[in-house]
């Protein structure tokens, strides 16, 4: 058994600031081994953030493949994101060899643009796309666990989505002590 889970998270200019740090954070204080993708070589987010990501989107190895790849959201990430033709080869890479896909806000879109989704899949967004998604089992739960897909809402949303990530990837006592350990639930 190997001793970490892995996990990529891929941004862009846009993407919002919470739905990424926050995931980062939590993920990394799960020990999960995070390498974080970017489409050019400092990404600002839609709040200003600057970050330099590990590896440009399109250095990384088409086979090579984490534990989970996740996709905050943010229109404009998600936009910039969606033009990246080699994220949508490893994001069909991800579904085809079964491993975890999860996208938060607008991101979901992303998991329709690149056919990621089935209609039988039960998905959840920002309010604001949802028109967009109404072919999928669409809930306005904070997160929909749908098999290796789990979505979420919005940047509010974000410390709940990361814990279940945790949960589903390793197991419930770590991720409620992650939650104990940040002062999210005592």
């Amino acid at each position: 058994m190997k001793d970490k889970v892995s996990a990529l998270v891929v941004v862009a200019d846009g993407t919002e600031d919470i739905e990424a740090t926050v995931v980062i954070d939590l993920l990394r204080r799960a020990n999960f081994e995070v390498t974080v993708a970017g489409t050019k070589e400092i990404v600002e987010f839609a709040r200003g953030l600057k970050i330099q990501p590990d590896i440009l989107i399109e250095q990384l190895p088409e086979n090579a493949i984490c534990d989970l790849i996740y996709i905050p959201g943010g229109a404009k990430g998600v936009e910039n994101l969606s033009q990246n033709l080699h994220l949508k080869k490893i994001i069909m890479k991800y579904k085809k060899n079964n491993r975890w896909i999860s996208a938060i806000c607008a991101a979901p879109l992303l998991l329709h643009k690149f056919e990621i989704l089935q209609d039988n899949d039960k998905i959840t967004s920002h309010p604001s796309v949802k028109h967009y998604l109404d072919k999928y089992i669409y809930t306005d739960e904070i997160i929909a666990v749908s098999g290796k897909i789990i979505t979420s809402r919005g940047a509010g949303t974000s410390i709940p989505f990361a814990l279940k990530i945790i949960e589903l990837l390793t197991n419930k006592e770590l991720s409620d002590k992650i939650a104990i350990d940040i002062v999210y639930k005592s």
